[in-house]
Formats: C-alpha cells, structure tokens, sequence
C-alpha cells in the first residue's frame, strides 16, 4: 500500500475527500482541517492499494490540488487491517504487478542528473572492466557491470518517451553520451599510464581472451540479450524488484564494452574497437526498445482494467437505483 498525505487548499476539501471516499482501493481516510500551515489548508490522510493508486493520484491532479496544495506518497511496509484487506480484495489485479506512474517517473527523473557521483560511478566502473579486459577476468568485468550507473538513464529515457517528456528525453540522452565518452576518455588514459608503468601491454589486448572475448564480437544474441535484459529491468523497476535489477545490471555488457573501445583504441587496435563499439550500441537500443514495449503493454493493461473498473462501478450504481 501506499500512504497518501494531501495539503488542500479550504475549497477543494470536498471534493477531495469525495474522490478519495469513493474509490474502493482506499481505506483509513482521515481529514484534518486547518492543521497545515506551509502551504496553509486542510491536512488528508489515508492509505491505497497500490492498484488504484495511479488513478487516485490522476483524480487528485486533476482537481488540481498540488498547484496550491500537495501531495506525497510513501510506501507502507505493514499494514494490520481489516478495512486494508478489503480494500486490496476491491481492487482487481495484483500490488505486486501495479504500476505507479507517477513513482516512475519520479524515480527515473533523479537519474538523469548528470552529477559528480554519475561520473564517478561510470568511470570507475569502465576502468575496472578495461583491467578485466586485459586480464580475460570475467569477475572484474562482472563487477564493473554492478558498479556502473548507466540503467539510470536508460530507465529514464524509456518512461520519458512513453510519457512524452522531451526535457527529461534530452537529460537521459545528456546524461548517456556524457557519462560514455568522459568514461572511454578516463580508461584511454588510465590504460596508457599503466602501461607506462609497465603493469599491462599491447600484447595482452591480442592475445586469446577466450573468457571476454565476446565483448567485442557482437551476433544475433546480443540483441536477444539486450531485449531480455531491457524487459527484466523495467519490469524490476516498475515493481519494485530490486534483486532482479542486480540480474539485469550483470546481464548487459554496455560498460565493459565501453571499456574495450577505450582500451583497443589506447593501443590501436580499431577492428577490436569497432566491434565492441557496435556491440555498445546493440546493447543500448535494445534495452531502449524493449523497456519501451514493455511499459507500453504495462499502460495498456492498467488502462483495461482501470476501464473494467469503471464499467463495474457503473453497473453498481444503475443496480442501486
């Protein structure tokens, strides 16, 4: 469940009550008048299903409340209720598959920022992978997958073209080739200064790697990779499977072949640095593509049963009359 706090404003007290009376997936509805000061007006609590809670959140914005109120949201961890439970069995479909929109999108938004933590992470993250490059090491590049950042924007860019959002499409596209190039930069020059420091070679880069090789050799799995990877992440990130995202992190090799670009370029072996730049680039759309679908049918779901819902509330009322 999530728990709702809502600031409204004397004149749309009413009506906001009202809303939030009347949708079977909320219980434990509280009004307390007069009691917020900043901004001034009337303090709303209650608790909803996380089924409904995107149409509860779309009825509020639609009144308009957050424009002279507002509205926050948390997650309920535990809830000992009798009225609880009948809202969840009211409300068709499952929590566990709900989708929260407006969650989304605020937690992908904060990944487009493209901060100093960002780069760091990127960064550090290619490093490792180059090293792992170098020594054929699977762990290190496994790491490197962990460690890197980069699901944030992409997570972003899939809901903002969803939810047409070009100023966050811009940021997540900022943030992705920003990120990459500072990244394959860094590990340029961290490769030439350990080879300086006579710690790595040339002849490292061409030797059989048979462990990461295929990094740099992309082929029709990459896409199918890429696809699943992309599903599975959207999928954690709209439920709230965090343990599944680690999977996806360590599924797609989007830094480490970044990192093989870096790398093969810093020695100039281009052919190597080509291959690993188009299996960069597979990567990527397909986890664009496929997160795009897999919002897309999440939306479309949601909005049948939302539409089931209505009919079935509609049906209540003419059979109450």
């Amino acid at each position: 469940m999530l728990h709702l706090r809502v600031i409204a404003p004397p004149d749309q007290t009413a009506a906001v009550a009202d809303l939030l009376g009347a949708d079977p997936g909320v219980t434990h509805l509280a009004v307390l008048p007069g009691v917020a000061r900043q901004p001034r007006g009337d303090l709303i609590l209650c608790d909803v299903v996380r089924e409904r809670a995107d149409n509860v959140l779309r009825g509020l914005q639609e009144i308009g409340v957050e424009a002279r109120g507002a509205i926050a949201a948390d997650d309920v961890e535990l809830t000992l209720s009798t009225a609880a439970e009948h809202a969840a069995e009211e409300a068709p479909g499952s929590g566990a598959d709900a989708v929260v929109w407006d969650e989304v999108a605020a937690k992908t938004g904060e990944q487009t920022e493209l901060s100093a933590t960002y780069l760091v992470l990127i960064v550090v993250a290619t490093m490792i992978a180059g090293i792992g490059v170098l020594l054929d090491q699977p762990i290190l590049i496994v790491g490197a997958m962990v460690v890197g950042p980069e699901f944030g924007p992409l997570a972003a860019l899939c809901v903002a073209l969803l939810r047409r959002r070009p100023a966050t499409v811009v940021r997540s596209v900022q943030a992705l080739v920003v990120g990459f190039l500072a990244a394959m930069f860094a590990t340029v020059l961290s490769t030439w200064a350990l080879t300086a420091a006579g710690l790595v070679h040339r002849g490292m880069l061409l030797a059989e790697r048979p462990l990461t090789d295929f990094i740099w050799r992309p082929d029709a799995l990459s896409w199918v990779v890429g696809l699943l990877a992309g599903v599975a992440g959207m999928l954690s990130l709209t439920s709230k499977k965090s343990g599944a995202l680690v999977g996806v992190l360590i599924s797609v090799t989007t830094v480490p072949a970044a990192a093989n670009v870096a790398v093969a370029a810093a020695y100039g072996v281009w052919h190597e640095a080509g291959g690993s730049a188009i299996q960069l680039v597979i990567n990527l759309c397909a986890i664009v593509l496929a997160g795009l679908v897999t919002l897309a049918v999440q939306q479309l779901w949601w909005w049948h049963v939302a539409r089931r819902v209505r009919r079935r509330a509609a049906r209540t009322g003419v059979a109450g009359r």
